[in-house]
């Protein structure tokens, strides 16, 4: 992971401990525990988008518009990303 991806992830997570310090007398515990699930379900999604535009090199992105279609003009089917599992 890069310098820059390393910062991110510091920044955000410092950024949702403050927040979540601050929530903890108004919040109840178990709306506490789900808070947190999707606050690391966020980072996880934020640090996949950074990783897959960084490593994508900017020539192969498809064009906005552009027919997704094989060298024998059959069109290509989309590939299904499966769920990621979070601990």
């Amino acid at each position: 992971m890069s310098r820059d991806g390393e910062r991110l992830i510091e920044l955000v997570s410092e950024l949702g401990g403050r927040i979540s310090h601050l929530l903890t007398d108004m919040v109840p515990p178990a709306a506490q525990v789900h808070l947190l699930n999707a606050q690391r379900e966020l980072i996880t999604a934020l640090m996949l988008i950074y990783e897959h535009r960084v490593t994508t090199p900017t020539g192969t992105r498809p064009r906005r518009g552009a027919s997704s279609t094989t060298g024998s003009g059959r069109k290509r089917t989309p590939r299904r990303v499966g769920k990621i599992p979070i601990e």
